[in-house]
């Protein structure tokens, strides 16, 4: 068993490293209007790791901090129409899937990065939202265990998306996490360089641990709970820093490592941020902690 511990003391961060070249990275996902969460937060994640961030809309939402009130979905051939417009201009080095929202959302995407040939694409599951707001409608999960996980380079699901889409129960503990990242792992092809990042937030104790498994190394990222109610959009805003990472580092572990890293800066700082207005809000991580100044 590897691991790699993030210490929050780190100061180095991988938003300090120029990239020698500026990779082009999208996120196909939905719009969350607080910016904490999906196509903006993701945005803000691009932006900070040196990546520069284009976006497909495939999900609109009235959310806040508190609650999602309503969705509203692009029709599909929109859609489409925004990924070919896209990528028949610009050169994508990575994508990002986040809020997808039906079957034919999930199949309408796969379709349009299907002959793409993407040198990464992070496929986070997003299944429900920080307040509890359920986001993916239940036909769509085995659609998108059929259409996308075959494309996916790596795949982010927390430990309740892990439960539903192997039909199991949440996984209570780390042993429990290990079995259930090699059945995840069992549902990407069995070709090389294809991860599991299994994250486990959901687990109680002062230390949280993620486990990043290509079927054959299995992987340990540990680092210390930080005591905030910001943690909106931390599972978009870590899929999306691993997309924005992937073409910049050497192999997928040091890029989810470096991810891993800035995440835990981005939550030890949130509290500089002033977005929830209310003590029953989640309020955003800082994206920008290693770049703006604080008083």
């Amino acid at each position: 068993m590897n691991r790699i511990l993030s210490a929050f003391a780190i100061t180095d961060t991988p938003a300090a490293q120029a990239p020698r070249v500026i990779p082009n990275v999208v996120s196909i996902a939905g719009i969350d209007p607080s910016g904490g969460a999906g196509l903006l937060a993701d945005l803000k994640a691009f932006s900070a790791l040196g990546a520069y961030g284009c976006g497909v809309i495939a999900a609109l939402t009235a959310q806040n901090t508190q609650a999602v009130t309503g969705v509203h979905l692009p029709p599909n051939d929109f859609i489409r129409l925004q990924i070919d417009t896209l990528f028949d201009d610009v050169p994508i080095a990575s994508a990002k899937i986040g809020m997808l929202g039906n079957a034919g959302v999930v199949r309408t995407v796969a379709d349009g990065l299907e002959k793409r040939n993407l040198p990464f694409l992070v496929l986070d599951p997003v299944m429900i939202a920080k307040s509890g707001d359920k986001l993916l409608a239940d036909e769509a999960i085995a659609m998108l265990r059929e259409a996308l996980f075959p494309l996916a380079t790596i795949i982010t699901p927390n430990l309740p998306e892990a439960g539903v889409l192997l039909k199991a129960s949440v996984p209570e503990s780390v042993r429990d996490m290990r079995r259930a990242a090699e059945k995840l792992r069992d549902l990407l092809p069995h070709s090389d360089q294809r991860w599991v990042l299994l994250k486990g937030g959901h687990l109680p104790g002062g230390e949280l641990i993620d486990l990043l498994f290509d079927g054959d190394k299995m992987i340990e990222l540990a680092s210390q709970r930080v005591d905030t109610r910001n943690t909106h959009g931390t599972g978009c805003t870590y899929s999306a820093a691993i997309a924005a990472l992937l073409p910049q580092r050497s192999d997928v572990p040091a890029a989810v490592s470096d991810a891993h890293r800035w995440l835990a800066h981005a939550i030890a700082h949130a509290g500089n941020l002033n977005v929830a207005s209310t003590p029953q809000g989640h309020g955003p991580v800082h994206h920008f902690h290693a770049l703006w100044p604080t008083a």
